[in-house]
């Protein structure tokens, strides 16, 4: 393929504290929770309940469990998206770099970059790392770099990659990671999910009336289901257990990282964990497709939290699926999104 640097690629990720202190780490989770559509409560009560109340309690918390899981090299997220950064780059020819929501690198340093070392850009495709459309994942991350390209008037187009939860080379790319796993003894494939609360769900349906207010609201065909998240999830998880031939009692899908009293998405990962081990279910696999890099919420909230609540139930052998992370097929996957 012949290089291109007229066209330049952002890859966009969550982020990450810059270290495992505590006063980075409480920086991070006050950018990441003042968020609006994070916590979307008016600003003045989201400022208190943030600063004052969730922020000072779980920082320290939150740098233990970073510490438990940071590589030598840093935030185990950000290493695998620099490395997802250079196989894409390297398949497609095209300048590429990387963005976070929260933390560095910032979209602005990412758009300033790629303009730097190429002045004859012309256009910029943006691909959000969130396959499922969520109001506090992938709309926030959208939103935040059209908002910074918007504000800096940058010469160059700007093109967002919508979500694709059911694009079939990232299902395919799920499915294959998955397989060499279910090669093992295992009694049940569980497909977590980050939770969102309910509130998020009813406040992006668009019709007003459709979801989780229609019988099987996911399965009953709406344009709600454009902005629905719990709709993409559970279509993910369908085509990906369909590939795989998983039968219909040998799999199910939780959400996991809930914060706060009110109601999420259910069942939650933790529940499901210590009631499966009950129903006979001992020999459990863990895949998390709306995490493309491996990350806190896998590897301590999942792979080791997770995995001791389901051993200390009963459960015989817990297996954690990896993320995508720079599997070929994600790669491929990636570098046909953006430069198509």
């Amino acid at each position: 393929m012949e290089a291109r640097s007229d066209v330049g690629v952002v890859l966009m990720n969550l982020g990450s504290p810059d270290s495992t202190s505590v006063p980075d780490v409480q920086r991070y989770l006050n950018e990441f929770l003042m968020d609006k559509r994070v916590i979307d409560y008016p600003y003045l009560f989201r400022w208190l309940l943030v600063t004052r109340i969730i922020v000072p309690r779980r920082a320290p918390k939150s740098a233990e469990a970073y510490r438990s899981i940071w590589w030598e090299e840093g935030s185990p997220l950000i290493v695998l998206t620099k490395q997802l950064q250079k196989a894409v780059q390297h398949d497609l020819q095209m300048p590429v770099e990387i963005a976070m929501r929260y933390g560095t690198p910032s979209p602005a340093a990412a758009y300033d970059k790629l303009l730097k070392e190429n002045p004859q850009l012309k256009e910029v495709v943006l691909l959000p790392l969130y396959p499922h459309y969520a109001m506090s994942s992938y709309e926030t991350a959208a939103e935040y770099a059209k908002e910074v390209y918007k504000k800096k008037k940058y010469p160059f187009k700007l093109t967002v990659i919508p979500p694709y939860f059911d694009e079939p080379d990232y299902i395919n790319a799920v499915a294959e990671s998955m397989r060499p796993y279910l090669q093992q003894d295992y009694d049940h494939v569980l497909f977590s999910y980050h939770g969102v609360p309910v509130r998020h769900i009813r406040k992006g349906d668009i019709t007003g009336k459709h979801c989780l207010q229609v019988d099987d609201c996911c399965h009953v065909q709406s344009p709600a289901h454009e902005f629905c998240y719990r709709h993409q999830v559970k279509n993910t998880s369908e085509l990906v257990a369909a590939k795989l031939g998983l039968p219909a009692d040998k799999w199910s899908v939780s959400f996991q990282s809930r914060l706060g009293r009110e109601e999420w998405l259910q069942p939650y990962t933790a529940a499901r964990l210590e009631e499966l081990p009950k129903e006979g279910k001992k020999k459990l696999l863990v895949v998390c497709p709306a995490f493309v890099s491996d990350c806190l919420e896998k590897l301590e909230e999942i792979a080791v939290e997770g995995k001791h609540s389901f051993i200390s139930n009963g459960g015989d052998s817990f297996t954690m699926i990896p993320c995508l992370n720079v599997h070929p097929l994600w790669v491929q996957a990636v570098a046909k999104l953006v430069g198509s």
